[in-house]
């Protein structure tokens, strides 16, 4: 039986959407049970075999900084759901809220994994060979070093070989193709890569441009936190821009109704493929515990959706498979200097 702590409380909708979900992935997982973790009055009406409710008696909101939701609010529903796989009582934890106070509080509870210095944010964005290229970092950690960017990739190949299975590709995200360019810190980052690739500890391909990560060239791609923050915005809003455009061109008049009744089987599944919800579910890599964020706008079907990534995460005991990385790779993640936490800068989403 795989265990997972929900936060209830967390995200725009909070219950009406996170119990839902929570419904109907029990529905779908007979060997999976939830820790609904929030306000009793607001979980009272959920009932199910294989799930229990955890009572906390505050909520960190999408607006709190960083510092009330680590120091003041200390029985948030988001801090005792991270406190449940901390005690062991869960394989992981999931939530909708706050991105910068759930990263805070999970480094505070959980601890960094020995070689690793910064936890990363790593998704899913949708490619045009019909799967998903993952992407790290997405908000984390806004100044990295060449060292970082390694630890980065070594966690991501970690997350998609048990995900997905295989060993996964992986690309430098770059302003081109060829070692010489970029910054400084960019071509150390690829020194050390290709050196991590010489030794056995990952499949680099070298440096890939940003249509890449739409293009499935490589598995993964690495980036810092700000370039893949925005990568991951600009993303979503085209994707939704085109959806809507096509749903309205198509209502526009009676031919293109009619167009539409006959190409709706490409269209549905071109909607599908770039349909976000699909894809939700971020984990932060690098930690004691396993923790995934969902996206705080999500609906019950992309809540569900980040619920079965953190149930594949525990199932296939992700957190073994990135501690025996990151020991493969031990000479090469060596000490670095810290920069300023980018804990300050983390996006709300």
């Amino acid at each position: 039986m795989i265990t997972l702590a929900v936060d209830c409380m967390g995200g725009d909708h909070g219950p009406p959407v996170t119990l839902a979900a929570c419904r109907k992935f029990l529905d779908r997982h007979a060997d999976a049970r939830l820790l609904l973790v929030g306000l009793p009055d607001s979980l009272r009406a959920f009932a199910h075999e294989r799930a229990a409710v955890v009572p906390a008696t505050e909520v960190v909101t999408m607006d709190d900084p960083i510092e009330v939701a680590l120091r003041k609010k200390k029985d948030s529903s988001m801090r005792v759901a991270i406190q449940q796989v901390k005690d062991g009582a869960a394989a992981a934890a999931v939530s909708a809220g706050n991105t910068g106070a759930l990263m805070a509080i999970a480094r505070y509870l959980l601890k960094t994994l020995e070689g690793i210095d910064r936890p990363a944010i790593a998704t899913q964005l949708p490619n045009a060979k019909g799967a998903a290229t993952t992407v790290l970092d997405l908000g984390a950690n806004v100044d990295c070093t060449a060292e970082h960017l390694l630890q980065f990739a070594v966690m991501g190949s970690a997350l998609v070989s048990v995900l997905q299975g295989g060993e996964p590709t992986v690309g430098l995200l770059n302003i081109g193709e060829e070692a010489i360019k970029g910054s400084d810190t960019i071509k150390k980052a690829g020194e050390l890569l290709r050196s991590a690739a010489n030794s056995g500890d990952l499949r680099f391909q070298g440096n890939v441009e940003g249509n890449d990560i739409f293009k499935g060239t490589v598995d993964i791609v690495v980036c810092d936190g700000f370039v893949g923050n925005v990568a991951l915005k600009a993303s979503e809003g085209v994707a939704a821009m085109i959806v809507d455009g096509l749903k309205q061109e198509f209502a526009r008049n009676i031919f293109t109704k009619l167009a539409a009744i006959v190409a709706y089987p490409v269209l549905r599944a071109l909607m599908k493929r770039m349909d976000y919800r699909r894809y939700n579910g971020a984990a932060l890599l690098g930690l004691r515990g396993l923790v995934f964020k969902s996206h705080g706008s999500a609906d019950a079907l992309a809540f569900e959706q980040a619920l079965n990534r953190a149930y594949d995460a525990a199932r296939n005991k992700l957190l073994d498979r990135v501690r025996a990385q990151i020991a493969h790779a031990a000479p090469l993640l060596l000490p670095v200097e810290p920069l300023e936490s980018g804990a300050a800068a983390m996006t709300r989403s």
